[in-house]
This record gives C-alpha cells, sequence and structure tokens, in this order.
C-alpha cells in the first residue's frame, strides 16, 4: 500500500513541489519506506529527489528548493515487492519516449510475464524488482508504438487502452508526460483508490488540478468538486483541458475493504464511503456480536482501544453495550505503524517503543481492547501482556475486522500464510495463542455492510483476506505458493542482506 499524489498548476510561473511535499506529509501513513517527487518545469525537463525514510528525512529545504516547475508527481512507498534500495523509490522515469514519471499503488498479478515480454519482445531495461517499474515500461512502450514526433490525448488513451489489456491486479495510477501535463487512471476493478479535485488558480486565470490517494489531501489544500476517479476511467490533464474516459467497465467493482478496516485516514472519503462512519458502524455491528455471544455472561468492566485506527469502533461499541469508554495506552507519535514494518522482531521491539499502558485503567479490571483488526498477533500479543503487566484482571480482545487468513495480492504485504495467526485456527486457539481471555472478530458480512450503506451502488468489495476470492480471477495456487516463499520474513531479511542493486542517484 502506497500513497501517490500529483498537481497541475494553471501558473507556469508557480512552484508544484511546496503542496506535493505536502500531501506526502498528508499520505505518511501509507507508507513510511521510502518518498519521492519529480516536478516538470521549463521546457519540459525533469527534478526529482528521492530515497528510503520518511518524508520529513527525505527531503530537506535545499532539496525542494532544487525542484522547480509547476506539475509534478508525488509518493510514498511501502514496500510489498523488491528490496530495501534507493533505486525502488518511487516516482519512476523513463526518457523514452517523451520522458514519462510514474507513481503506483498497488500490485501487478502477472508481473513474471510482464517481465518476460519487456525483455524479450519490447527490448526495455529494467532496473528494479518492483511491478511499478513494468507498468511504467508498459505504457512507455505503448506510447513509443505511435512513432510520433508530439502526441494527443488520443494517443494516451490508447496507450493506456493496451495497458489494461495487458496489466492485470490492482493498480491507481499517477503519471506526467513532461512539457505536456498529469495523468490519473485505476484498475477496471477499482481495487486501489485515487480522487481529483481542482480549484481556482491563485492567479484568478484558470484552474489548478490534483491526484491523490485519498481526499484528505484535496481538503487540506482547499480543492473543491473533489470525486473518484472512476474504475477503468482515465482523466488527462493538460496545460490547456481536462479530458476524460473511461476505458474499461468491469461487471464486477471491488474496492479494498481493508481500506475502511485500516490503511485510509478517517477523515478521508473514498468511493463516496466516509471512512469515518464506515469505522462506527463497524464498533455498532461488533458490539450486536459481543452482546450476542456473552450474554449475560458478560463481565467487561471497561472498553479500550489500541490507537489510533480503532478509536472510531471502539468508541461506538462502548456506546452501544453502554461501557465506559477508556483511553488506556499513551502513544508515542515519533515511532512508524508496526503493521508496516519489516521483520518480526522489529515489529515487535516497536510495539513496546510505540505505546505505554497506563495502570490506572487497567488494575483490577476486566477489560475489553479493541484494534482495527489481526495479522500476525504480535502486536496484540504484546498489548494484551502490557494489559496484564499492568493488573488487568481479564483481558477480552475484539477485532473490527474479521479473522484474516489469506494473502493479499493486492497491494498489502500481508505475511505468508504460515505467518498469519489465524490461518488455520478457531477463535479460541487464536486467542490461546494471543494470551487472551477470549477473542472476537467482526462477521464479514457486517463488515461489508458498515461499508456499503453508505454507497449501495458498490455491490462487491476486495474481501480477499477473509475469504480467499480474488476479484481478478488470475490468481492460481502456484501463484500463491510462490508469494508465500517471497513474503516470509526469513526471505525478505535474506533478500534485504543480499541486495545488489544497479542504482540511479538523484537530488541528495
Amino acid at each position: 500500500m502506497c500513497g501517490i499524489s500529483a498537481l497541475l498548476l494553471a501558473d507556469p510561473h508557480q512552484a508544484a513541489v511546496t503542496e506535493l511535499h505536502e500531501s506526502l506529509g498528508l499520505l505518511q501513513h501509507r507508507g513510511q519506506d521510502a518518498a519521492g517527487i519529480v516536478t516538470c518545469g521549463h521546457k519540459g525537463r525533469l527534478y526529482q529527489c528521492k530515497g528510503n525514510g520518511m518524508v520529513r528525512d527525505v527531503f530537506t529545504p535545499q532539496r525542494l528548493m532544487a525542484l522547480s516547475g509547476y506539475m509534478g508527481v508525488a509518493h510514498v512507498r511501502y514496500p510489498t515487492a523488491g528490496t530495501p534500495a534507493d533505486s525502488e523509490a518511487q516516482p519512476f522515469y523513463v526518457n523514452s519516449p517523451y520522458g514519462i514519471v510514474v507513481g503506483h499503488n498497488g500490485n501487478l498479478t502477472n508481473h513474471s510475464e510482464l517481465r518476460h515480454y519487456l525483455d524479450y519482445d519490447a527490448h526495455r531495461h529494467i532496473n528494479t524488482d518492483s511491478d511499478s517499474e513494468l507498468l511504467l515500461n508498459i505504457f512507455a512502450n505503448n506510447l513509443q508504438r505511435t512513432g510520433k514526433f508530439r502526441i494527443n490525448e488520443q494517443d494516451i488513451f490508447t496507450a493506456i487502452q493496451g495497458l489494461y489489456k495487458e496489466c492485470r491486479g490492482a493498480y491507481a495510477v499517477t503519471a506526467m508526460l513532461a512539457g505536456f501535463g498529469i495523468i490519473g487512471f485505476r484498475d477496471p476493478h477499482g481495487i486501489r483508490p485515487l480522487v481529483f479535485g481542482r480549484r481556482k488558480s491563485s492567479s484568478g486565470k484558470g484552474y489548478d488540478y490534483m491526484f491523490a490517494s485519498e481526499s484528505v489531501v484535496l481538503d487540506a489544500l482547499d480543492f473543491t468538486d473533489v470525486e473518484d476517479v472512476q474504475p477503468g476511467e482515465v482523466i488527462i490533464v493538460s496545460k490547456f483541458a481536462v479530458t476524460r474516459r473511461r476505458l474499461v467497465v468491469e461487471e464486477v467493482i471491488a474496492p479494498c475493504i481493508f481500506e475502511y478496516v485500516y490503511f485510509a485516514r478517517p477523515d478521508s472519503t473514498i468511493d463516496s464511503i466516509p471512512v469515518y462512519n464506515a469505522r462506527l458502524d463497524m464498533g455498532v455491528k461488533l458490539a450486536h456480536k459481543i452482546r450476542a455471544e456473552m450474554g449475560d455472561t458478560m463481565d467487561i468492566d471497561v472498553v479500550i482501544p489500541v490507537p489510533d485506527t480503532s478509536r472510531a469502533a471502539a468508541l461506538q461499541l462502548s456506546h452501544e453495550l453502554g461501557l465506559p469508554y477508556r483511553e488506556g495506552f499513551n502513544k508515542n507519535r515519533y515511532v512508524g505503524r508496526t503493521f508496516i514494518m519489516p521483520g518480526q522482531e522489529m515489529r515487535r521491539k516497536n510495539v513496546r517503543r510505540k505505546l505505554n499502558a497506563m495502570a490506572t485503567e487497567f488494575k483490577d479490571l476486566n477489560v475489553l481492547l479493541v484494534d482495527d483488526s489481526i495479522v500476525r498477533g504480535t502486536t496484540s500479543q504484546e498489548i494484551i501482556q502490557m494489559a496484564r503487566d499492568v493488573g488487568a484482571r481479564k483481558v477480552y480482545f475484539a477485532s473490527a475486522a474479521p479473522a484474516i487468513r489469506h494473502p493479499n495480492v493486492y497491494g498489502i504485504d500481508m505475511p505468508s500464510m504460515k505467518e498469519l495467526v489465524a490461518a488455520d485456527r478457531d477463535d479460541s486457539e487464536v486467542a490461546s495463542v494471543l494470551g487472551a481471555d477470549r477473542v472476537f472478530f467482526q462477521d464479514l458480512d457486517d463488515l461489508v455492510a458498515s461499508c456499503r450503506q453508505f454507497n449501495p451502488r458498490i455491490k462487491n468489495f476486495d474481501t480477499s483476506v477473509f475469504d480467499g476470492k480474488y476479484v481478478t480471477n488470475d490468481v492460481t495456487k502456484e501463484y500463491l505458493d510462490n508469494l508465500e516463499q517471497q513474503r516470509s520474513d526469513d526471505a525478505k531479511a535474506k533478500g534485504a542482506a543480499d541486495a545488489d542493486v544497479i542504482g540511479l542517484y538523484n537530488i541528495k
């Protein structure tokens, strides 16, 4: 899961970098591994700065000043493929044809096939292990086929139409053609999010246009007329016009439901579904399940959220059950999200660095801890033990999401199946592993209903991590077996140690 944005200013004398940099700060929760910005200035010249680390670490004032130009593409990376190296940081760039820059959020499920095609047939050099570089080169190769000195919007639509036929999986993309404009498009199933908006230029002439992974970016930067890029839709913004076309209309539209559970900020709206409201309703439905299962034996004294993502669900759950809500954990906000940290031991250590339990909210009480989801169980184990260490009598644990039993292939780095704590265990076995007195998981139908009620036009969601049903219908056992080998923590650790990548180095 990554965060992407693109901006084109109406006034060519203004600099896009300031707001692109701000957009990455607003999207930092979507990726903390690497960050990058590429801008375009006078006569189509491109300027880039990217590297490993948080946004604040990659971009110094001096580096930002060097990024000239009135348009650009920005990216924060959360690794789902490849090794942690500078050359994996996005946006990616190819000079031929025309100078193309791409930022990609998602994952291609046919990357091996695409890599073979680009090598043996298109003869395009691929420098990294990233499927995002494959997508960029497919786009570039399709544009190359026009053979034209200068291209127009129809050429771009034709190239992306070909990309839709060649690239399978999940992708939201922001792109830039040097001297021409910016482009945004989503995969035909709409698995990964992308929004689009405009605002009156500060010069008073024309409009500025922006794409971003989440609506909160456009809200914060005073963009109006914010809307979702539709699945299979391409929007091209040049210096002269906005042209849009829906090139593919799939029967099954299925946004990733994990956006609403965990990844997106609560103040975002994705596919017309307000994330905060969806999470509130997850709490209501989870409360109903707990009441039904515990009945007269309910002995919960207090509801405590695991900060931050689960707060909305926990608050509404406590209200529904008529129980007090307390903030029992103090959070160090300068430690990253443990879910997206590489390595099991690092995740385990950072839980204690990230959270501190306040004894007064736990001592001699039966507590119900509420989290957004349980993946490996590493974080949950540590949190439950922390509650016991400060005197909790009983510790119940509730998840706003169902049990995760399958890997994600669409851009979320869910671990291998053997590392998923609920993969081959029932609820009581999961509780035993975590050290909880009891575990409650949301029902899948209730989770879907919590989101769908705000946009009844969405009939399906990508729920593959819960039910193993992959919407693209191309995920085979062989593919999952290969994924299993690549995704284990041991394999990642070895890959990082053995990495020997030839990088293209940027503004330092």
